[in-house]
């Protein structure tokens, strides 16, 4: 018998399967301290917690039974996950239990802000017949702009097509192949702003969406437009879009979260009469919290029946021989993966991971799923990807993962060789591990370099011809921004070359076209390794 301890309050619906499995005992004591939960877990296989339970080291440490901690909803923040994956415990979650219910809340705020209901609620109640002064329009026939094309936002295109709208739909990995299939039109970002009737946002908050609506998008957004954010805080910038609001460009807005919550009283969301707020309800209904309760609860069981799972969100146990030869290679794989993606223009479409010398001799699946969490960490976030569900994301976006190995490395005992492939182009980077120095980049595109796979770099293409290096450095002084060191890759003289700078900090967007458009240089890009 498997014995499963449920520590947080989860509806008896939710955690039915567990209760009716003949091999499967289960016990409710939520609102455990850390010392209670000491001092009876080693007794069980299982554990299920909502937000409430902090599951920690010492836990873990005490549940020698302990295979699997199951969380019914989406964060794990209140799971060690280091100490879980140390102690092969597995951790799942449920991703999935909210897409409807996030999704229909979306098109309640869209209706909401389209028909002034709640503005018009608050009149009529408080005596005022008021029918002029909420003329609304209709969503049929309009343009809605989807920003973010995954499982949420592919649900709000398929009813919003029912509702007569048509749909731009942007997603750092949408393919025109995928947008045909959805029936909607692929598009950027621009083009949404410019061209869209409605939008709404359903991308996680990464480094690369963080504010990816701001002035300089509301300063080009075509008049009247409707924005609905459902999604995460600090997509939109906030002080902008009020802005906008004011200068009746944005005719109105529905948000569901703030940058920070709850938001401060006089946050100027919250006395704007043409902005809709509701205190992050999205995943707020009875079916949704009954639903990621089900799902972890059949994970759980597959996982005590030793059957297959999905939604785990920690490492596997690793064969100690493999790990050995592995682990060292796992922090450059990732940031192989991670410059890659930075490096690339348009939805990727392939991942090709070639491994030579002694990697070619082991299962380096580990590996490549670090490698691939780092490619779609750059666009989907690192609180949604990690190294167990990374290949899992990979195909359901329609990513083709191709793993090469070669026996012999020319130059290097070991190297690994990262190549993404996208409509527009392809690109490579290569990495290795050099005694005494750790970690390094060798290879970008075709041009050798050495450089060190961390925190804020400048990669500049340019002709290689005299003078480049000490314009850019100029520019850069100039700037206030610090050189700390630089590399530079050719084949020929005179011909295509690259520059690589490690600065001291993030470099502001318009130092960087200024360095672009400097004579004989091509183009300049800022990549972030954390």
């Amino acid at each position: 018998m498997f014995k499963v301890l449920v520590s947080d309050p989860i509806s008896d619906l939710g955690i039915q399967k567990l209760v009716d499995a003949e091999d499967v005992v289960v016990d409710k004591k939520p609102g455990l301290s850390e010392d209670e939960l000491v001092a009876i877990i080693g007794e069980y296989d299982a554990m299920l917690v909502r937000s409430q339970t902090r599951v920690t080291a010492r836990i873990m440490e005490a549940g020698k039974q302990l295979k699997v901690v199951g969380r019914a909803g989406v964060g794990v923040d209140n799971i060690d996950l280091e100490a879980a994956t140390q102690r092969g415990i597995i951790v799942i979650n449920a991703p999935d239990g909210n897409t409807i219910t996030t999704c229909e809340h979306t098109f309640a705020m869209m209706m909401a802000v389209a028909r002034h209901i709640p503005q018009a609620y608050l009149k009529t109640v408080g005596g005022e017949w008021d029918r002029k002064s909420f003329l609304g329009v209709e969503l049929r026939n309009k343009i809605l702009g989807v920003l973010g094309m995954g499982r949420i936002g592919s649900e709000v295109a398929k009813r919003a097509k029912a509702f007569g709208m048509e749909i731009w739909g942007y997603d750092p990995f949408l393919t025109e192949e995928r947008a045909e299939k959805l029936g909607i039109r692929l598009s950027s970002v621009d083009d949404i702003v410019r061209n869209a009737d409605f939008m709404t946002v359903h991308t996680p908050l990464t480094p690369e969406t963080r504010h990816i609506i701001g002035a300089s998008q509301f300063e080009v957004m075509k008049k009247g437009m409707r924005i609905v954010n459902c999604a995460r805080g600090g997509i939109i910038d906030e002080i902008a879009l009020v802005a906008a609001v004011d200068k009746g460009i944005v005719a109105g807005a529905a948000f569901d979260v703030f940058e920070s919550e709850p938001p401060a009283a006089d946050h100027p969301f919250l006395s704007n009469p043409k902005i809709i707020v509701t205190p992050h309800l999205g995943a707020s209904t009875v079916e949704a919290q009954e639903n990621v309760a089900i799902d972890v609860s059949e994970q759980v069981l597959n996982i005590l029946r030793d059957k297959p799972f999905s939604n785990a969100v920690n490492m596997p146990p690793i064969p100690a021989n493999v790990l050995n030869i592995l682990q060292p290679y796992f922090n450059l794989g990732e940031k192989l993966g991670s410059f890659a993606a930075q490096l690339t223009e348009g939805a990727i479409q392939e991942i090709t991971v070639n491994y030579s010398g002694e990697l070619a001799e082991v299962d380096t699946q580990p590996l490549t799923r670090y490698i691939v969490r780092g490619v779609l960490s750059h666009h989907l976030g690192s609180e949604m990807v990690n190294v167990v569900n990374s290949m899992h994301l990979a195909k359901e976006r329609s990513v083709n993962i191709v793993i090469q190995k070669s026996h012999t490395s020319r130059d290097f005992t070991n190297l690994v060789t990262v190549s993404l492939r996208s409509k527009q182009e392809e690109r490579l980077v290569a990495g290795t591990l050099l005694t005494g120095y750790g970690p390094r980049i060798v290879q970008i595109d075709k041009f050798p370099v050495d450089v060190a796979p961390g925190g804020n770099l400048i990669l500049v293409s340019h002709n290689d011809k005299p003078g480049i290096i000490g314009r850019v450095g100029t520019l850069l002084g100039t700037n206030d921004v610090n050189i700390a060191t630089m590399q530079v890759g050719r084949k020929i003289i005179g011909g295509a070359a690259i520059m690589v700078l490690s600065v001291d900090k993030a470099v502001p967007k318009d130092v960087l076209s200024q360095i672009a458009e400097l004579p004989d240089l091509n183009n300049a890009k800022e990549i972030i390794l954390y």
